[in-house]
């Protein structure tokens, strides 16, 4: 049986010059294209089907890093990912 997970990619890339800026932007591609969705602006989030999955995933990132800036992962739980909250500036109102 194997537990779901989310493996969360947060990265920072430089924009500088046209090339930075291509890099960038292939980057995004490949993480959309591989099944990621933008949790937040240079966050993005895939769902894997266990441990297995993510390492699989991890190595494909590897492959298609930029030359310059920094990418992290992050591998939660299903149940820990559902755990997350969203504050908005409307939230701090209800407060």
């Amino acid at each position: 049986m194997s537990k779901y997970m989310r493996l969360i990619v947060m990265f920072d890339l430089p924009t500088g010059t046209a090339g930075e800026r291509r890099a960038a932007n292939q980057f995004r591609h490949f993480l959309l294209h591989d099944g990621y969705y933008m949790m937040q602006f240079s966050i993005y989030v895939r769902l894997c089907n266990g441990q297995e999955a993510a390492t699989k995933h991890r190595g494909r990132l590897l492959r298609e890093l930029p030359e310059e800036g920094s990418v992290r992962t992050l591998l939660v739980t299903e149940r820990q990912f559902e755990a997350c909250l969203l504050y908005t500036s409307d939230a701090a109102d209800e407060l």
